[in-house]
């Protein structure tokens, strides 16, 4: 799984922040752009269109899958308004403020469910590595 969060969470996190989207993606010098997202979001890491099959995979939680539909739903409607195809086209889109809200959403819940996953991998270390005082 973490071989695939590894690249969606970056992608989330991306269509979450608009000032980074205008400095990266519209500066032709940097590799990224949102051709670089919708690939990892629809073919290369999930499917943000039918995202069910991606739990276990690259999405961890009922939720999860349940936003990055929402997700896919959104960025569907903005490649609706975008004919041109170029970035630009997408951020001006009507759509474009629901794709930033609802990738907010999906990445903090990512970000959390990530978080947690960390916590627990390393709670039977800690307690493990707890110094034993004698009771008395």
């Amino acid at each position: 799984m973490a071989n695939f969060r590894v690249n969606l969470v970056p992608a989330v996190l991306a269509l979450a922040n608009p000032p980074w989207q205008r400095d990266v993606w519209l500066d032709p010098s940097v590799f990224e752009n949102l051709d670089h997202v919708f690939h990892t979001l629809f073919d290369d890491f999930c499917d943000a269109d039918d995202p069910e099959r991606y739990l276990g995979i690259s999405l961890r939680t009922q939720e999860e899958v349940e936003l990055m539909r929402q997700l896919g739903a959104a960025l569907d409607a903005a490649m609706a308004d975008a004919p041109g195809d170029t970035d630009e086209e997408y951020l001006a889109t009507s759509a474009w403020p629901d794709v930033v809200t609802i990738a907010g959403r999906l990445a903090q819940v990512m970000v959390a469910n990530d978080l947690s996953e960390l916590v627990a991998l390393h709670e039977p270390e800690a307690s493990a590595a707890a110094p034993r005082f004698p009771k008395g």
